[in-house]
């Protein structure tokens, strides 16, 4: 089980999944961790080939800071995003982030993975709640999201929250109590705080 794009910590793993009751849906595809190649090198530049199959769309997003997206509520209770006719590439080519990944049909339904300047590209499957955090400098990342022809981009970027979900507010709310300094990281509460403390 992959856990940290570009690096290997799987304590972190450990710590960050739930183990949901019952028989997990067999037919939920979980996230990966995509290579790219290196093709080729002169002298003090390296060339690469991120080119993800059958992309369709490339996204540029920039975080200032610490930024969290989407932002938590007022209240302090998360947010989520959740593309169901997009999967989404996600290459980190300055900074770093943190995700929250929650999807219903594994059968460790939260994961956070790590997502390094020049790791790996992170591969979230349709019906994954998501949510990130930048490290304390910020990040850009570039998305070559695989979306479907139907796909409607204000549908696909609508935000849902833990707190009227009910599924998604227990999954949290196990994590959190198992987690509480790295929930309290994540959640933007205690920024610098490393990942693994």
């Amino acid at each position: 089980m992959l856990n940290t794009v570009g690096h290997t910590a799987p304590d972190v793993c450990r710590r960050a999944t739930y183990r949901r009751q019952g028989q997990p849906n067999r037919r939920t595809p979980m996230y990966a961790c995509l290579d790219y190649t290196r093709f080729r090198d002169t002298t003090a530049v390296r060339f690469f080939d991120i080119t993800v199959e059958l992309s369709n769309t490339c996204d540029l997003v920039e975080h200032d800071g610490p930024a969290i997206s989407p932002p938590n509520l007022a209240n302090g209770d998360w947010q989520f995003y959740l593309h169901s006719r997009q999967e989404d590439n996600l290459l980190a080519v300055s900074g770093g982030r943190t995700f929250v990944l929650i999807n219903l049909g594994w059968e460790h339904p939260l994961h956070v993975v790590r997502l390094a300047q020049r790791g790996q590209i992170l591969r979230i499957p349709p019906g994954t709640f998501h949510r990130s955090l930048s490290d304390i400098g910020g990040s850009i990342v570039i998305n070559q999201a695989i979306r479907h022809q139907n796909a409607l981009l204000e549908r696909e970027f609508r935000l849902y929250s833990s707190a009227v979900i009910p599924a998604l507010r227990r999954v949290l709310m196990d994590w959190q109590e198992a987690n509480p300094i790295t929930f309290r990281r994540l959640a933007g509460l205690t920024p610098g705080l490393p990942l693994n403390s």
